[in-house]
């Protein structure tokens, strides 16, 4: 049954958006009911290779995220970072880089979960008039009917797909409000369908400042002083777990700047550390919080 559901979803998100660019070079000149035809005999075609363990649905074959949602994996999430300033030494994706680590915990911690691709574009002020933050370069805004519109076409894909389950989470504050709106919207719109679309605000609020509280009390770990950029020790450890590169790590070591709010990171592998054991306290909480608003039926 499972099987027959995953043919008929990836089947009708060929005739509404396109099976591939393949696909979509593949259809012209033929009716409705050959494309349709078409798309159940890609759903239904048996995998070839040995599968990936990758959680990221970007990194898989269409045939290996439709096996994974015929074996269980219900639940997609949906991550939202930034692209924006901040200060001298971290690459303006933060957001996304921090999430890169985060989300495939999370979804591992589920254990029926996979990671949408991270949304990169999102608000980040008012771009007419346009909010100082955008006058930095590297900084890209989206207006807030773009985002929810995005956010919408990606949430109605992959219910399309066969996922019961939809989160949406944050890892910066400008990005909740259009969140929780087209959760709302998509809610009203699916009363019916037994599929649900869940705002996990909890990531973020408490989720940032659980996390600084939990690494000071717990791991020992503290900043001294305030150097003023749009920067900490949380988000470089968490950063690094990524990519070194990403906090210009051997840059800042060879210019004596290896620290941050008086946090030293001159020791790349006790600072990555740090970091796993922040993405690993974010990611259980967030699982708890998202089976928690799941159960919540």
């Amino acid at each position: 049954m499972k099987t027959l559901n995953i043919v008929a979803s990836l089947a009708a998100c060929a005739v509404v958006f396109g099976f591939t660019a393949e696909f979509a070079d593949a259809r012209q000149g033929m009716s409705a009911e050959q494309r349709m035809e078409r798309a159940q005999r890609l759903a239904a075609a048996e995998n070839p290779l040995q599968a990936s363990d990758s959680v990221w649905i970007e990194e898989l074959t269409y045939m290996e995220v439709r096996d994974r949602i015929a074996d269980g994996a219900s639940t997609a999430i949906v991550s939202t970072g930034g692209i924006e300033e901040n200060g001298p030494y971290l690459a303006t994706g933060k957001h996304n880089i921090i999430l890169e680590a985060i989300c495939p915990e999370i979804a591992r911690e589920l254990g029926n979960a996979l990671c949408a691709p991270i949304v990169r574009f999102v608000p980040e002020g008012d771009l007419n008039p346009s909010s100082d933050i955008l006058f930095t370069p590297g900084t890209f805004g989206v207006r807030d009917e773009t985002y929810v519109a995005l956010l919408d076409d990606i949430a109605t894909s992959l219910k399309l797909h066969g996922f019961k389950d939809i989160v949406f989470i944050g890892d910066s504050g400008g990005n909740q409000r259009g969140m929780k709106a087209v959760t709302d919207l998509l809610n009203e719109r699916w009363a019916d369908s037994g599929v649900r679309a869940h705002f996990i605000l909890e990531f973020y609020t408490p989720g940032w400042e659980d996390t600084e509280n939990y690494t000071q009390e717990v791991l020992g770990a503290r900043e001294t002083k305030r150097d003023g950029h749009h920067d900490d020790m949380w988000v470089t450890a968490m950063m690094m777990v990524t990519d070194p590169e990403s906090v210009r790590y051997e840059q800042r070591v060879e210019a004596g700047l290896a620290s941050i709010n008086g946090f030293d990171i001159s020791d790349l592998d006790e600072t990555i550390e740090l970091g796993k054991k922040m993405v690993a306290y974010r990611a259980t909480n967030a699982a708890t919080a998202i089976r928690k608003s799941i159960a919540a039926e």
